[in-house]
């Protein structure tokens, strides 16, 4: 899917892009309505499809609306960042403490000083 001859959208760029339509609609949207609300245009069924794989991924909802399904954001945009690193830490490889190690090293000061004050914060409540 290009949207000029021969060039690429970057990974999940759609994805993000039917999410972004769902936080700011404020409420359940029909695949339909995601596609009016969405900056590309995109036939029917990739907006679909794309539902359909944030649905299997559990970033939406889905319930049944008047014509078919309505969907919802089942986060917000932190949220659903925090579960990518969650699955992140998850798959990579095995060595949790190694993913940690390498992901603590890349942090600003200023990261690693938050990082500890939720740390300090989690351990005393």
């Amino acid at each position: 899917m290009a949207d000029t001859e021969g060039e690429r959208r970057p990974a999940g760029e759609l994805e993000a892009g039917v999410l972004a339509a769902l936080w700011a609609a404020g409420g359940p949207l029909s695949a339909a309505q995601v596609g009016e609300a969405i900056s590309q245009n995109l036939a029917r069924t990739t907006v679909a499809t794309l539902l359909a794989r944030l649905l299997e991924k559990g970033a939406v909802g889905r319930r049944p609306g008047r014509r078919g399904f309505v969907y919802f954001p089942v986060e917000d945009s932190h949220g659903l960042a925090a579960r990518r690193m969650h699955r992140e830490l998850d798959g990579g490889g095995g060595d949790r403490g190694l993913v940690l190690a390498r992901f603590v090293k890349g942090l600003t000061a200023h990261d690693e000083a938050e990082l500890r004050r939720l740390l300090d914060e989690e351990g005393s409540g």
